[in-house]
């Protein structure tokens, strides 16, 4: 291990690119350089606001960036922070002496109450600017007002609950609308529900707050000088408008719990802390004269809705003495206290202070300061000036508090984004956890730290604790990038030798079987889980070493599975003779290179099971790279081993219709070996084409003949059309076989008769059968008698012949009877042509004046013109014209040629002497003008053009030329 140790430390040397401050070469104790680019900004900064009132500020109150204030005892300014430029002066119309008391607005900053120290509440709409008195609630000095959040809108409150100086708990509900003169009140109803009391009987109840929880319950905390109340329950079904009463019923005959502290300031004040905007609050603060009690809310607890709650002392010089505090508001991490010169923010982690934050003097002193829960800022104010505070990262140390407190989830929480304290978290919660021996969570927290790696892992290695070590190896290899080869080949190599190491020395162990068992699996999850194959098989070649120098056979092939290095689980298979479990591996995985290579070794103990599962393969494995397996397998010439290989060959050739010569050669030599019986089926199915077959003609030929398969051989000899060596052979085996080869030259006359002779010849010279002659030349047509004569010996009688030789003269005799019937039949048609030639000449036609020619429907005998036996005239150049398309080429050639030549012929001569002189001109140079002329009627009307060949060769050609098709559309349009 230590060597390992070593290696990895010096691969991390190599990779690890250093930056300044970095102390070594491993892996930092902290990579990461603090450096502050800018001033900390603090966490609470203090705005003056631009603004100077025209009269003291008596009260001021925000919500939902809706900013509320009196100014002196008339007048009533409110701001719309978001459009700041437009603030709106509202007169409350007071002609006595009562001053505001205090504001009260809504979550929504719709609704605000203006309580007056004349014991009279007034009500103004945001949306309006008439303020307008609460008849119902006149009487009562009010002191608190609790929100209905769930159910209150920009137009109504839902209801809602108001305390007063009495001590009481009014339920009322508002309205927005406004129905004029005659229209209903504001107030839609005012009704007791419950009083407060402390020891001397009914005190002022000082804060009221109602929250609703997700499980529907209704929760109200009020607060008097002394005692807070919690009032816990769930609204009645069809309760009126889901009001309190209810909730307030079920405390009817007992007191509800309270939490009482001795001291008084006279007044105390809550404050809740809301993450969001109408979420369920987190934490309260309450100040009351013992100090601040702070903690959680937890709505889903069924007694109490307070917990984790805790009192910090006021700081020092604050407190119901010389300087009370006014007022508390509360932040994620800090209340603030409001005294009457400055402002103080206490840690509600340590209670320590973190800001004293002193008014000057001009200002006057500090009357109030309150929280817009909407944008966390918070407001306060003099008579003669309004401050704000920003709010910003108000969490940006408290991790170190929870460090400091060992509670290292909430310090992780809150730099989950800043990477160098969260490393400082995780180091501190690793080395807390080692000392607590919670080593296994300690490995943890350490493979996420910067830490030297040689030092964490010497560090358990020392406290023995290997499990714990793999663990914080585990985490690290996880860690790791793509790019580090080096450290993830060493990590993975260490991880095999530790599990080797616990799994050898549990084995054998019964009482450690469950805990064998266990690490097993878990090395076994290490093996197969994707990101580690991915290194593993990177040092696959190291971790086979390790499992073979530990002898754990059972993980090597696990491994080698894992790997898919099949070829080394079938070598082990087969190296310890299980062979059928080699070959399921084989057929599991369908590798076909794995099976050329060890199918000569599973063939000779399993070769059934073996051709079943290459059958099963089929087309997928090449049956040329099978060959060597089964050629040696056969060798041995046994029945079984010759009929597995032609199991093999047969299904290759007949299902999977292999074509490959290789494979249909060995299909032969098998059957030939083997199984002759089946050999010349195979030929005969294979065909008789040289060209069709695909076995090598001339190696069959020789394969046949070393077996002494004829009947094999005549067959090849015919597939390669050597009929004269198929028929000598044919001969040895059955005189019927050679008959069969004789009549296969069909084309052949001469072939046949020579073959047929052979065939008589060796009947009458070796078989010296005369009836097996005679019928061999019954058989024959084209063998006579006497080409067979010749063949008998000098002895035979003319008795065995005689029958033949009479048949004989008889086909002679009937033959030239046919020659003399021909030839009158000949002489007869000649007599007949003579005579129709005689009746020919003799032919005429009559041709009228009337008559027209057939194809242009002009009269006929105004030009040259040609009349068929048919009826048909035509001028003789609209003949020409009409025969022409249909001629070929080499006719409209000559018919050209003709013309030009006709053309060109002198015209025949009025007298006898110029004739003469023009026939020895043509009978001296070309041919005459008569014989164009014949020529070229023998060209052109040798037949009618509308009865004859050439209308029946057109019968497939197109009315309009498909060339013209297009003009002759256009035409008709």
């Amino acid at each position: 291990m230590a060597s390992i140790l070593d290696e990895y430390e010096n691969s991390l040397s190599r990779s690890t690119v250093l930056q300044p401050g970095c102390p070594s070469v491993g892996i930092p104790h902290s990579g990461y350089v603090n450096a502050q680019l800018e001033k900390e900004v603090p966490i609470f900064t203090k705005q003056r606001i631009d603004f100077t009132p025209t009269e003291r500020i008596t009260s001021l109150i925000i919500s939902s960036n809706q900013l509320c204030m009196s100014l002196g005892k008339d007048t009533l300014l409110r701001i719309d922070l978001g459009k700041a430029n437009e603030p709106n002066h509202v007169e409350l119309g007071r002609k006595d002496d009562a001053k505001v008391h205090k504001l009260f607005l809504d979550h929504t900053g719709s609704h605000l109450l203006i309580a007056l120290s004349s014991t009279e509440v007034l009500y103004v709409n945001r949306n309006g600017q008439k303020v307008r008195p609460l008849a119902r609630w006149k009487g009562q000095l009010v002191e608190s007002v609790g929100w209905n959040k769930a159910l209150g809108t920009e137009s109504s409150t839902g209801p809602i609950l108001v305390g007063t100086a009495q001590g009481q708990i009014f339920e009322a509900e508002l309205s927005a609308s406004e129905g004029g003169l005659f229209g209903p009140a504001p107030d839609l109803y005012f009704r007791p529900l419950y009083v407060l009391n402390e020891e001397g009987g009914p005190a002022p109840v000082c804060s009221l707050e109602a929250e609703r929880g997700p499980d529907g319950r209704s929760f109200v905390i009020a607060t008097t000088r002394q005692r807070l109340f919690q009032f816990i329950g769930r609204a009645t079904e069809g309760a009126e408008a889901q009001g309190f009463s209810g909730l307030f019923a079920a405390y009817t005959d007992h007191p509800p719990p309270f939490r009482e502290f001795p001291s008084n300031l006279g007044y105390s004040e809550l404050a809740f802390y809301t993450p969001k905007l109408r979420s369920a609050p987190r934490a309260f603060a309450w100040m009351m004269g013992d100090g601040v009690l702070y903690g959680a809310l937890d709505c889903g607890r069924p007694d109490s809705l307070l917990s984790e709650e805790r009192v910090w002392e006021y700081p020092e010089g604050v407190g119901p003495g010389a300087s009370p505090p006014l007022a508390i508001v509360l932040t994620q991490f800090h209340f603030l206290l409001l005294l009457a010169d400055r402002v103080e923010a206490v840690c509600t982690l340590t209670g320590q202070v973190v800001l004293r934050d002193h008014f000057l003097e001009k200002f006057g002193p500090l009357k109030h300061m309150v929280k817009d829960s909407s944008t966390g800022q918070l407001w306060a104010y003099t008579e003669r000036a309004v401050f704000r505070y920003h709010v910003q990262r108000e969490a940006r140390d408290v991790w170190r508090t929870y460090l400091d407190m060992n509670r290292f989830d909430l310090a992780k929480e809150y730099c989950r984004e800043r990477p160098d304290c969260l490393d400082t978290v995780l180091s501190r919660e690793a080395d807390f956890c080692f000392r607590q021996r919670r080593y296994l969570e300690s490995a943890r927290c350490y493979a996420l730290t910067q830490s030297y790696f040689e030092e964490i892992a010497l560090k358990f290695l020392e406290a023995r604790q290997e499990e714990a070590l793999v663990e914080f190896l585990q985490r690290k290899l996880a860690s790791l990038k793509p790019a580090e080869r080096t450290q993830a080949t060493l990590l993975t190599t260490w991880l095999t030798e530790l599990y080797l190491s616990r799994l050898g020395a549990l084995q054998g162990d019964p009482e450690a079987l469950t805990l064998y068992r266990e690490t097993k699996d878990c090395f076994r999850a290490f093996l197969s889980t994707p990101r580690h194959k991915e290194w593993l098989f990177a040092s696959r070649a190291s971790i086979h070493e390790l499992l073979a120098s530990h002898g754990d056979t059972e993980h090597m092939v696990y491994f080698a599975v894992i790997m898919q290095d099949y070829e080394r689980v079938v070598a082990y298979h087969c190296q310890h003779e299980a062979y059928e479990e080699a070959l399921a591996v084989l057929a599991r995985h369908r590798d076909p290179q794995l099976f050329y290579k060890f199918s000569p070794i599973l063939i000779r103990h399993i070769p059934r099971q073996l051709v079943d599962a290459w059958m099963e393969l089929g087309s997928r494995l090449d049956a040329r790279q099978l060959i060597p397996a089964l050629v040696n397998y056969s060798q041995g010439g046994e029945v079984q081993q010759v009929s597995q290989a032609i199991r093999y060959m047969e299904f290759c050739v007949n299902v999977l219709g292999e074509t490959e010569q290789a494979i249909h050669n060995y299909l032969l030599s098998l059957y030939a070996r083997g199984r002759p019986d089946s050999l010349l089926a195979y030929l005969e199915q294979a065909g008789a084409s040289p060209h069709r077959v695909h076995y090598d003609l001339k190696y069959a030929l020789r394969l046949c003949a070393e077996h002494g398969h004829h009947r094999a051989c005549v067959h090849v000899y015919k597939v390669l059309e050597l009929y004269e060596e198929a028929v000598d052979l044919a001969l040895q085996v059955d005189v019927d076989l050679a008959k069969q080869c004789a009549e296969l030259p069909e084309e052949d006359e001469e072939l046949r008769k020579k073959l047929w002779l052979k065939i008589a010849r060796h009947v009458v010279q070796e078989e010296e059968d005369v009836q097996t002659a005679m019928a061999c030349l019954a058989s024959c047509p084209l063998l006579k008698i006497e080409d067979v004569l010749p063949f008998f010996p000098d002895f035979v009688t003319i008795d065995h012949f005689k029958e033949a030789i009479c048949s004989s003269l008889k086909a002679y005799n009937h033959h030239i009877q046919e020659l003399q019937r021909e030839m009158e039949e000949a002489t007869a048609s000649a007599q007949r042509i003579r005579r129709d030639l005689q009746e020919l000449r003799g032919r005429y036609g009559t041709v009228e004046p009337q008559d027209k020619c057939a194809t242009c429907d002009f009269p006929l005998l105004n030009r040259p013109f040609y009349l068929f036996l048919c009826g048909h005239m035509f001028h003789a150049d609209c003949l020409l014209q009409a025969v022409r398309p249909g001629l070929p080429a080499y006719k409209q050639a000559r018919l050209e040629e003709l013309q030009r030549k006709l053309g060109a012929a002198p015209p025949p001569a009025k007298g006898s002497a110029r004739a003469k002189e023009t026939e020895g001109g043509a009978a001296t140079g070309g041919p005459s003008r008569e014989q164009l002329k014949a020529d070229l009627d023998e060209l052109v009307a040798a037949e009618c053009v509308y009865c004859g060949e050439l209308m029946i060769r057109s019968i497939d050609r197109p009315f309009i030329d498909p060339q013209r098709y297009k003009e002759e559309q256009l035409s008709w349009l």
